[in-house]
Parts: structure tokens; C-alpha cells; sequence
């Protein structure tokens, strides 16, 4: 008999591992996909140019706004220039629709960025920037973390099938 709940108690241990496991991925992977069907960007932040506001590593959800109705302060994503394709996420400090472009500065920069960005390097305005996700993300989107995800949910399957047979 005590065999008997020992075993049904790591049934149950197994299955919601396993499930938890399955929740995880899950989760991770609405996170990516989602926002897209939104219409937003993701992006990892790699310098520090924007710290403390946007710290290197975080997540960065970008929307595309109308440039002119960009306002002062606001955070924006652009290309540094159409023959690299960078991109670089910069406070605007002046936004002149006339022109069609932006001055911007780095807040941990001293100066403003030198060139004015044009409208047609503009992305979009920053709607969300969530610390330290960043990296996961791009693992999560590379081919490796796509096997890793498949990975863990086959092995959250398994566990969550075999819990379930433990149970009798």
C-alpha cells in the first residue's frame, strides 16, 4: 500500500514537470511570435548607449509610429545607415517633420548623435523594453534554441505520459 502512494506521489511529480516544462516553452515562444502579429519588432539591446533607461541584454518591443508624430524624449529604432543595416535605439531630442528627420542622443552619450536620422532609416518608437531577456530571445530565435524548445517539450511529453502511468 505505502509502495503504492510512493509511486502515485511521483506520478504526480513527473506529470507536472513535465507540464510546467511544456508552460515554459510555451510561454517563451507567445512571447516571440505574438508581438509580431501586432505588428511589432523585437530587438536585443548589445551597447550601452541608452543605459540607464535600456540596459545592454534587454528586450526592446518597437512599433512603427508615424515619424511626425514622434515626439521630444521619446525612444526610437533606426538604421545607423542604409549600407550597414545596423540598428541603434537613441532618444529623440528634436524631431523636425519639414526636414523629415530626427536629431537623437544616446543617454549615456555626451554629445547627440552626429548625422540626423531620416525618416527612412526610422523603425518605430520603443513601446516595451524588458530587462534581461534580450539574449534568450536571440537563442530562442536561433535554429539552436528552436531544437532546444522541441527538446524540452518532447521531454515534458514524456515525463507528463509517464507521471500519468505511474498513477496506477
Amino acid at each position: 500500500m505505502k509502495k503504492k502512494i510512493k509511486n502515485k506521489k511521483k506520478g504526480s511529480v513527473l506529470s507536472v514537470i513535465g507540464i510546467l516544462m511544456i508552460t515554459a516553452v510555451i510561454i517563451l515562444c507567445s512571447m516571440l511570435v505574438l508581438p509580431g502579429i501586432f505588428g511589432y519588432h523585437m530587438y536585443n539591446v548589445i551597447s550601452g548607449s541608452m543605459e540607464p533607461a535600456v540596459k545592454v541584454g534587454s528586450l526592446i518591443y518597437v512599433r512603427a509610429d508615424e515619424p511626425a508624430k514622434i515626439k521630444e524624449n521619446d525612444i526610437i529604432a533606426f538604421y545607423s545607415s542604409a549600407e550597414d543595416g545596423g540598428i541603434i535605439t537613441h532618444r529623440v531630442i528634436e524631431n523636425n517633420a519639414v526636414a523629415g528627420r530626427f536629431r537623437t542622443k544616446g543617454d549615456a552619450n555626451d554629445t547627440e548623435d552626429l548625422t540626423p536620422i531620416e525618416y527612412e532609416n526610422y523603425i518605430g518608437r520603443v513601446s516595451l523594453v524588458v530587462p534581461y531577456m534580450g539574449e534568450l530571445f536571440t537563442v530562442m530565435s536561433s535554429s539552436y534554441g528552436k531544437i532546444a524548445a522541441a527538446c524540452v517539450t518532447f521531454l515534458g511529453a514524456l515525463l507528463s505520459v509517464f507521471g500519468s502511468g505511474k498513477k496506477d
